[in-house]
């Protein structure tokens, strides 16, 4: 499906605060700056990349407000507030028009258990599940093989794509947004060793979600032992990111893929965890707290704090240790020097001068 913009259209949609030069292109495409072409639409979202803005052959170039520099002819550059947060409004633009919300109704092949209450602007998509008592808001979309369970509820404008789960009595907000292939409420990972046998402990709790909730592609949440499994508004949740059970997570939070969250933590709102991190269960983190890529947090990281490493350490300290690891080949090599020098000075008549540290 071809989908097309005018530099108007354009201009409009990002609130651009200037513009310098002008196209009469129509934008079919958006590419990186290098990689444009006429009839492209691109954008400075990296200092870095300041100087590849003069080389663009982009037809239209989103670019900071301060920017300085001057189009070729038959070049428009918009001047914005954020290239990047500009480019995201044109996005959203494009895929309303690539993928618009299909009409209301249920599918002929679509199983409705039982009391099921399902708003008249519902859209139910073929070979869905939806068990009884379970409740679909307003404008809901479930698309494909989206399975439901008994009285879950799901919040008005949210978007459940293929393969989607959502297990009994656990509730959505609205405008939750579930990838293909998350599952919310899988059993929390319980046991108790009895007698030399693991004995499955029951997981009769749920999980909640709240507004604006968007999580990424297989990832999983537990519902809690007892209680709630909960995420905060607005969090953002990536691919596979595994959350145990009687977790916590904050409100406006960012999880980076494969993190993993061990039971009853609590995170704070705003906190950032990148790539494969991973947290030990019952502990807690600050507001604002931030875990470097691949960190393992075993204690409490306070409001604000940047842990980092493993075992995670505060992130400065973590840098100046990796700093001096790097050194160690060196200092192994002085000290063996040293030993030499301190056999040969044995052998040296009383009075001799002692051996020197080599210079580094």
């Amino acid at each position: 499906m071809q989908v097309s913009f005018s530099a108007a259209e354009i201009t409009a949609i990002t609130a651009a605060r200037a513009q310098r030069g002008g196209t009469s292109e129509t934008i079919r495409g958006i590419a990186a700056l290098t990689d444009a072409a006429p009839g492209d639409l691109s954008f400075l979202g990296n200092a870095k990349y300041k100087a590849e803005v003069a080389l663009s052959r982009a037809s239209i170039v989103l670019l900071p407000a301060d920017f300085a520099g001057e189009p070729d002819p038959g070049q428009l550059y918009l001047l914005v507030d954020n290239p990047s947060v500009a480019l995201a409004r044109v996005c959203a633009r494009l895929e309303q028009r690539l993928w618009p919300t299909p009409a209301p109704g249920i599918h002929a092949s679509a199983v409705i258990g039982d009391g099921v209450r399902i708003a008249r602007t519902a859209t139910v998509g073929p070979l869905c599940v939806v068990e009884a008592g379970a409740e679909i808001g307003e404008r809901v979309h479930l698309q494909t093989h989206v399975f439901v369970g008994r009285h879950a509820v799901i919040g008005e404008d949210s978007w459940l794509m293929p393969g989607a789960i959502v297990m009994a009595e656990c509730k959505l907000g609205r405008r939750v947004r579930l990838h293909p292939g998350v599952v919310i409420g899988s059993d929390g990972f319980g046991y108790e060793l009895v007698q030399g046998r693991h004995e499955k402990v029951p997981q009769i709790g749920l999980v909640l979600l709240g507004d604006d909730v968007e999580i990424g592609a297989n990832t999983t949440l537990d519902r809690a032992r007892f209680g709630c499994t909960v995420v905060g508004e607005g969090t953002k949740i990536d691919n596979l990111v595994q959350i145990g059970h009687n977790v916590r997570v904050g409100r406006h939070c960012i999880l980076c893929a494969q993190v993993g969250i061990s039971g009853s933590t609590v995170l704070g709102d705003y906190v950032v965890l990148g790539g494969k991190a991973g947290l030990a269960g019952h502990i807690k983190l600050g507001k604002g707290s931030k875990v470097g890529g691949g960190a393992a947090v075993t204690a409490d990281v306070p409001a604000g704090g940047f842990v980092n490493g493993s075992p995670a350490i505060p992130y400065l300290l973590e840098r100046r240790i990796a700093v001096l690891r790097q050194r160690l080949p060196d200092l192994f090599r002085r000290v063996d020097s040293l030993e030499v020098q301190l056999r040969d000075e044995k052998r040296l008549s009383p009075g001799q001068p002692g051996p020197k540290m080599p210079a580094p």
